[in-house]
């Protein structure tokens, strides 16, 4: 895989290791995404479910 260079070494000391950060967030955000999409449609707060329309 990726052998290391000093001159990542260096940026990474400056900057913190971006590529795992982002990595670390993407994560995140796809547990997150998995959670809202396995649950079942909620009805409008306060409201009727909705139901659209079908014309035929």
């Amino acid at each position: 895989m990726f052998q290391e260079t000093p001159i990542y070494s260096r940026l990474v000391a400056e900057r913190g290791d971006v590529p795992q950060l982002v990595r670390g967030e993407a994560e995140r955000i796809q547990r997150d995404l998995g959670r809202l999409i396995a649950l079942p449609p909620q009805p409008p707060a306060g409201g009727q479910p909705y139901h659209p329309r079908t014309t035929h």
